[in-house]
């Protein structure tokens, strides 16, 4: 079936501008995707919800329950929404508002932020990575590193603070979360923690910018993919557009009220030695209004040489499945190309015989 797009665009710039133009009904051609799955949404009302109050209620039985409950999810789907995580809602409000007025200010004070390197501390752009791609995604993003060291950008007012609170709340809630993780692999529950050197652990704030579109069924917000790193936690306005693939079908996230949705990253199913498969998902867009979600990334040490976690090999007799990497290698190398699937995962999965 044909489709009609406008020419292509030569250099794109903020999805915003070309968005926000009046006389846009076509998508540019270099935006547009020939293959874009259906979604089945007949599961979207299975998806794993943990309780977080249970994980943190000092009662060993309440937590033994949740902890069965993570390892579940993280072995059956990836994927789950916490509830009950003690994040004051006015403040994931607020740390949605003021991202969303980040992407309002005017472009100059964005470019500011235009980094060049993938390891730059707050990078400002739009699609994925727009230097190596031929067909572009419908986004604009801010990424900025927010642990160990905290960057923000100084506009708009106030968002400094904001970002900070948030981050140390978010934090504290994955550092929970992945010692829940590490004790449903039979492990301490300090175990991942030291291992991984999560003291100095790396923790990225991403802002993300879908605008409405005119013609959604053409384009992608974000190609499916897998994130880098233990374990993303993500927000958003109120507006769906998070797909995620369970069983080899697209289910649609229809997120509880004031929840977190959490997926898990590449470097758990290294770290697991492949029992939690890190999860595959992708971002869609609509035609009637613009989502804004924050996901914040928390992954090893920078400097951490991530392997399969040695009583996991040892202690069940199986080869190590994956080749050690340092996490920043790994970082740069998929952060530097196009997005691919699990594709940089799949690098370093040992050969088998």
């Amino acid at each position: 079936m044909e489709t009609t797009a406008a020419p292509l665009l030569q250099t794109p710039n903020y999805i915003k501008q070309l968005a926000e133009s009046p006389d846009l009904h076509f998508i540019p051609a270099n935006y547009v995707h020939s293959t874009n799955n259906p979604c089945d949404s007949s599961d979207s009302n299975s998806i794993p919800i943990i309780d977080f109050s249970l994980l943190t209620s000092g009662d060993p039985h309440q937590c033994s329950i949740a902890i069965h409950h993570l390892s579940k999810a993280c072995q059956d789907w990836g994927f789950f929404m916490v509830v009950n995580h003690g994040i004051p809602e006015n403040l994931i409000k607020a740390v949605i508002d003021c991202t969303h007025e980040f992407f309002n200010l005017p472009e100059e004070d964005k470019r500011e932020y235009a980094g060049k390197h993938v390891l730059d501390p707050i990078r400002c752009g739009t699609s994925f990575n727009a230097s190596k791609e031929n067909v572009f995604f419908w986004r604009d993003y801010l990424k900025v590193f927010v642990h160990p060291q905290f960057h923000s950008p100084t506009k708009p007012q106030g968002y400094r603070d904001i970002v900070s609170e948030y981050c140390e709340k978010i934090r504290e809630v994955a550092k929970m979360l992945l010692g829940g993780i590490s004790e449903s692999l039979g492990l301490e529950e300090g175990f991942l923690d030291k291992a991984l050197d999560l003291k100095s652990g790396l923790q990225i704030f991403v802002g993300n910018y879908y605008p409405n579109c005119p013609q959604p069924e053409l384009t992608m917000g974000m190609p499916p993919h897998s994130d880098h790193g233990l374990l993303t936690l993500l927000i958003q306005n109120q507006v769906g557009g998070l797909q995620v693939q369970h069983e080899g079908k697209w289910i649609n996230v229809n997120a509880l009220p004031n929840s977190l949705l959490v997926n898990t990253g590449d470097h758990l199913e290294i770290f697991s030695n492949g029992k939690y498969k890190s999860n595959m998902h992708r971002a869609v867009v609509n035609n009637k209004v613009t989502r804004i979600s924050i996901a914040t990334a928390h992954g090893p040490s920078l400097e951490t040489i991530v392997s399969p976690a040695s009583p996991l090999v040892y202690n069940e007799n199986s080869a190590a499945a994956y080749i050690p990497m340092k996490y920043s290698e790994y970082l740069e190398l998929q952060q530097s190309n196009q997005l691919d699937g699990k594709s940089c995962l799949e690098r370093l999965k040992f050969p088998r015989n």
